[in-house]
């Protein structure tokens, strides 16, 4: 974007939008101009000759003596509206533009700007040789080398007539001392500030208005110097901008030196959330002991009825107000942070509810198969336990079946463990059969069987 015309470009510091450039005969309502010279030193003068001036040209203007080179910052209307705020008064003759400035003005009035650091250094040696309670924070050249003006800081009044000589020796220039404060200082060399932006006083505050520690008390802002105080070490000037704000709020708020009186105890004002007009009271007027918070309605309320001699049981009101429902209801229960727990826990119970009921049809089919094997002779178990294990195994794959809901992986895996342990049981079982006598059904014949066994044997014929 260019920097000429209504630009919004801030190239420089104290840069003032042009917001009446578009609007007609507003360019030639004054012959007034303002030129911005280093920093933020700024001035008026007059374009008696009727020079076409824009935003961004570089122009010769009168000074005293010699003359100087500035920028042109603001034509038009808007410049009797900067001079009127910055009380410039136009009874007296002012200053003219001589001209634009040409490549000789130019090359003189860089080379004056290349010895303004080195001066400036020499120049604090000097006053530190001569015992000065003073700070020099910049030096200023005039355009074309003639002049230098020197800003500097002091807390009391200095007696610089005998720098002014060493000086004017030393430098060959004729010697101007102009006095600023910290914040005007902190606007010179610039910078950002903690909320992020350019420093107020760099970019368009002009008028430094002293600023007081009450302006804090009253937002309720941390009395913490390293955060109430600014890049020029002195309290931030932003602290100003909203007290009238919180001055009239508070007008609107019980006193905080009134004391509330309950039957159980008596309460001392604590803090105060401007915003929210509430109150919050303390047993105890030095700490923080039985906090309660109130309305500043609930708090005017107590405050009546303590003037009538009635004295409440609580500060808080015996029917709280119950919070304002929502339009809008969270169906999907989304919101909610936990709202994946709940499920986790639901299939982990279902996953063992699973694994308990297999366990228990494997045992089902176990013990089926030892029934079995017990029952029958030695004949046929051999025989038949397998296939009654092999019956408990399809129950329980059944089963199994019909009440499992997870995934296929986790059913073949069961029927996986079914069949290692209906295997185990038959060979165990098989095992044990050999030591164990063989029952028989009927009890006659096995008594009949025993008789015949124990009769003695015939003895041979001779």
């Amino acid at each position: 974007m260019s920097c000429k015309g209504c630009s919004k470009r801030q190239n420089n510091k104290l840069n003032t939008y042009d917001w009446l450039c578009d609007v007609p005969d507003a360019e030639g309502a004054t012959d007034f101009v303002e030129v911005q010279f280093k920093n933020t030193r700024k001035g008026y003068y007059l374009n008696s000759s009727k020079i076409p001036l824009e935003k961004g040209d570089i122009v010769a203007v009168e000074a005293a003596p010699g003359h100087d080179i500035g920028t042109v910052s603001l034509t038009g209307k808007l410049v009797l509206l900067q001079m009127h705020k910055n009380n410039v008064r136009t009874e007296a003759e002012p200053k003219k533009i001589y001209r634009k400035a040409k490549p000789i003005d130019i090359e003189k009035y860089e080379e004056a700007k290349a010895k303004e650091y080195a001066t400036m250094i020499r120049s604090r040696q000097i006053a530190a040789d001569l015992g000065l309670n003073m700070k020099i924070g910049d030096v200023e050249y005039q355009g074309d080398g003639n002049k230098a003006i020197f800003y500097y800081i002091a807390d009391e009044r200095v007696d610089f007539r005998q720098l002014i000589k060493v000086l004017a020796e030393a430098f060959r220039v004729r010697i101007e001392m102009k006095q600023i404060g910290a914040r005007q200082e902190a606007g010179r060399i610039g910078g950002i500030g903690p909320c992020g932006r350019e420093l107020c006083c760099s970019s368009w505050m002009t008028n430094f208005v002293s600023v007081a520690t009450s302006a804090a008390r009253y937002q309720d802002i941390s009395m913490n110097p390293q955060k109430l105080a600014g890049q020029c070490a002195k309290l931030k000037c932003c602290i100003n901008y909203e007290v009238d704000s919180y001055v009239e709020a508070q007008k609107r708020l019980p006193s905080r030196e009134i004391v509330l009186e309950t039957k159980d105890n008596t309460y001392h004002h604590f803090k105060t959330d401007i915003f929210k007009r509430e109150i919050t009271y303390s047993t105890d007027k030095s700490i923080a002991a039985n906090l309660v918070t109130i309305s500043a309605a609930r708090a005017f309320d107590v405050i009546n009825m303590n003037k009538k001699g009635i004295k409440p049981l609580s500060l808080e009101a015996d029917t709280k107000q119950q919070a304002p429902k929502r339009d809008a209801q969270d169906i999907l229960g989304q919101d909610s942070v936990t709202r994946f727990d709940s499920v986790r826990k639901k299939k982990k119970k279902r996953s063992g509810s699973n694994k308990n009921s297999e366990n228990k049809e494997a045992n089902s089919g176990n013990k089926a198969n030892n029934n079995g094997n017990n029952s029958n002779p030695s004949a046929n178990t051999e025989g038949k336990a397998p296939n009654k294990a092999a019956e408990g195994g399809e129950t329980g794959r059944r089963n199994g079946g019909n009440n499992n809901r997870n995934s296929s992986r986790h059913r073949q895996k069961v029927n996986n463990d079914k069949q290692q342990n209906s295997e185990k049981a038959t060979s165990n079982d098989r095992q044990r059969q050999p030591n164990r006598p063989p029952k028989t059904e009927n009890k006659g014949e096995s008594k009949a069987e025993n008789k015949t066994d124990t009769k003695p044997n015939p003895k041979p014929e001779a």
